[in-house]
Formats: structure tokens, sequence, C-alpha cells
């Protein structure tokens, strides 16, 4: 009897490992303008006013946003501008500007940043990189926000 047990539960073991749940691919498209953020593009929050993925107006080719997300870290070499005296992790604890916020004393990207976390040349002057608040009311899909959480470096050096 206690073949058959040890055989009733190898199969009911097996079936159970071998079980795949289906679940819906997460795709979100928004269409707008490019999400302006008035103190640079950091790569962790809580700068939470682009979508997951996107560092700056570099990461649009003719048009076309190729900032897609956590997995996608861009051409190699590319860098965005931040200005790192708004930054907390340089001793910043003023207020944070959200979504569509205008900056509050005039950027100045003196810093560039990868996404990654890595400081270094970004190789152009950051003087169109940052506009007038995001107008688009688009968002990271499939999950919700990103904000709350350390997606990276931080640019420690």
């Amino acid at each position: 009897m206690s073949n058959w047990k040890n055989a009733a539960l190898s199969v009911l073991a097996a079936g159970l490992l071998s079980s795949a749940s289906v679940s819906p691919a997460q795709i979100s498209i928004n269409i707008g303008a490019a999400p302006a953020c008035p103190y640079g593009y950091f790569d962790y929050a809580p700068y939470n006013c682009a979508p997951y993925g996107y560092y700056g107006p570099d990461w649009f080719a003719g048009g076309v946003f190729i900032g897609a997300g956590p997995w996608f870290h861009g051409n190699h070499g590319f860098y965005g501008h931040v200005d790192n005296r708004f930054d907390p992790h340089h001793g910043y604890g003023g207020p944070l500007p959200g979504r569509g916020e205008a900056a509050f004393g005039g950027f100045r990207g003196n810093e560039a940043r990868d996404g990654q976390g890595h400081i270094g040349n970004a190789g152009h002057a950051p003087n169109n990189e940052h506009s007038a608040g995001f107008a688009g009311h688009g968002g990271p899909g499939g999950g919700g926000d990103h904000g709350g959480g350390d997606h990276g470096g931080g640019g420690h050096r």
C-alpha cells in the first residue's frame, strides 16, 4: 500500500509542478509630449516625473520613444543631464517636483548619468533637455508607478 501512496504523491507533485498559469501581457502605449523633469532624469525615486526607463529627450529617435523600460538600457555611452544640487543622495532635502511642475530656481545640468547609477560625460550641452512640465497624461503601464523603490546605483562615486 505504501508503494501506491508514494506513486500517487509523486504523480500529484509532478502535476502541481508542471502546471503553468496564464497571465496577460502588460503593454502600455502613451501618446503625447515627452515628459520634462525640471531637475533631470534621476535613476531612482523620488524624482518621479517620467516613466520608468526614460531619462531625457535623447531617448527619442526621430520622434519615436526608445526608452522601453527597465530591460532597455539605451545606446552604449548614453548619458542624460541632472542637476545634482537637487539630488537627495547629495544632501538635498527641499521640496521635490511632481509631474508637470516647472523648475523652481533654474536647472543647470552639472552631471550626466546613464540611468544605471554611473556618472559620465553626456557629450552634449544640457540646454534643451529640460523644458516646461509634462503635459501628457500617460504613465508607466502594467502595475502602476515606479516611485518608492530604488532602481539602480544612485550615482555613488
